[in-house]
């Protein structure tokens, strides 16, 4: 029986297997890509006070480690297009422990914005981008679940860095903090290197499969040696690392605007919850203590989410269940103003965790769902570039709402606001989007009854047994059905 990389199919998710050794690696990437930057904050009291900067100076080195993680966004995926997945988060591991020991060297402001924001922050985003695709390869009926689990990561490392950096800059100070943090980032590499690609095709193999798909190609007119062509043929080589094409797909679209307002409001409550309760009064132990409240329920959430939404009434619809998460998310933050003492703050901060949860276990999920396996890549490095201009927004402003009203009441209520509004746009236009692909997949079907899925859009209607490539994928051309699979990857 022929490899599926000889016979021109993907191979199929295993669902387990392999598969829970790459989702502990996975789980390591993601957890510290979403953690690491938050739990630097320990550290910029005694970095302000030695460089003899300000608090926004300092703060700078997390705007610009995060701005980095998402912006590399769309880098990460033409690596991964390119190379797989192993070896990308493996060099991002590497790069993140170089960027953290070398920040422990520096001697301006300047040098940790470079070594600690640019390198390490890329390197997270390396990390990031590699982990959350390598799920879909290896799920897909348990592809929620995955997801969920995947992304607990990040509450779990929060969780373990928040106090483990209070014990190094105790007893190590922040330079030495940052050289054992290096050292401690090289577990991405460890974590990279259990990515083990499905479908490995190497050597001749490859390069005989792909010799005889140009020769089958050329044989019925398909490869045309002509200027044109060869120009057409370039952008194909672009767009097999990075799918521009996804701006045209309407599903995708509305995941990217809903996504890009959304995140204006998503993380300015967790930075100002702590200075909100000594604001009114409470010790900072207490105050501490809701970040760690909040952790922990979000780490429970997660898993739960993603079972949820792998059941057979909610996957169907699942950014139905994604729109209720974000509005949810923001009507927390509208309630708590109303929280006027201690235990107030921690129901607020019960119910934020929850929301966050489920939230962060849906984000990519919902994303997969739309565009598919094979074009998830590329969406994933478009959507986080657009996503990091409103992540560095969301903070300052709220800061600045701070600053001007002498309250922290407004900037909740301004996270709350744009997050029910993302939250109520993506389901008015999702809603609208599940009836256009009906009126298609209708359209399409009495036409030619064999094929009854629009070409632009992919029906809703989820089936396990028959979908491996999510919502939403193109049918294939008889041209592209002579693409083979090599290393997980396409190759012409």
């Amino acid at each position: 029986m022929s490899s599926p990389a000889s016979t021109g199919l993907a191979s199929t998710p295993p669902d387990g297997g392999w598969g829970w050794a790459v989702l502990f690696g996975a789980f390591i990437s993601i957890g510290f890509s979403y953690a690491f930057p938050k739990a630097l904050a320990i550290f910029f009291k005694e970095i302000q006070d030695f460089f003899g900067t300000s608090y926004s100076e300092v703060a700078w080195v997390s705007s610009i480690m995060l701005a980095a993680t998402y912006g590399g966004g769309p880098i990460s995926s033409i690596l991964v297009n390119r190379f797989g997945s192993r070896p990308v988060v493996i060099f991002g591991g590497l790069l993140c422990g170089i960027g953290m020991v070398s920040a422990s060297f520096c001697t301006s402001i300047m040098q940790l914005y470079i070594c600690v924001g640019l390198m390490s922050g890329f390197g997270l985003a390396l990390n990031l981008q590699p982990s959350v695709i390598i799920i879909g390869k290896y799920f897909l009926k348990r592809r929620p679940i995955a997801n969920g689990l995947a992304m607990a990561g990040s509450p779990v490392m929060l969780c373990t860095l928040a106090p483990l950096n209070q014990f190094l800059f105790d007893n190590f100070g922040w330079r030495g903090s940052f050289l054992i943090l290096g050292a401690i980032l090289l577990n991405c590499c460890v974590a990279g290197a259990l990515f083990r690609p499905i479908g490995h095709a190497t050597g001749p193999i490859q390069k005989e499969a792909n010799k005889e798909v140009k020769e089958t190609a050329k044989a019925v007119g398909f490869l045309a040696a002509t200027e044109e062509e060869e120009d057409k043929q370039c952008c194909a080589k672009f767009n097999q690392y990075l799918d521009c094409s996804l701006f045209k797909h309407r599903g995708f679209l509305i995941y990217l605007v809903g996504n890009v307002l959304m995140f204006l409001g998503f993380f300015a409550p967790i930075v100002f919850l702590a200075p909100y309760a000594k604001h009114m009064g409470i010790d900072e132990y207490s105050a501490a203590f809701l970040l760690s409240i909040l952790a922990i329920v979000d780490m429970i959430a997660r898993p739960t989410t993603g079972l949820i939404a792998n059941s057979k009434w909610v996957r169907p619809k699942i950014q139905y269940f994604f729109s209720f998460s974000i509005a949810f998310n923001g009507a927390c933050h509208l309630l708590c103003p109303l929280a006027s003492d201690y235990a107030g703050l921690v129901i607020y901060s019960v119910f934020f965790g929850l929301a966050f949860g489920m939230v962060c276990a849906m984000l990519f999920e919902t994303l997969m769902d739309l565009v598919g396996a094979v074009r998830f890549t590329s969406a994933v490095g478009l959507v986080t570039i657009a996503e990091c201009c409103t992540i560095l927004l969301g903070p300052p402003v709220g800061g600045a709402l701070i600053d001007t009203f002498g309250d922290y009441k407004y900037m909740f209520i301004k996270c709350g606001a744009v997050m029910v509004l993302a939250g109520t746009f993506l389901f008015i236009m999702n809603y609208y989007n599940y009836r256009m692909l009906a009126k298609e997949e209708k359209a399409v079907g009495t036409k030619d009854p064999e094929h009854g899925k629009p070409m632009n859009e992919g029906s809703n209607n989820w089936d396990s047994e028959k979908m491996q490539d999510g919502q939403e994928l193109e049918p294939l051309t008889d041209e592209q059905g002579l693409k083979k699979e090599v290393n997980g990857l396409t190759e012409v």
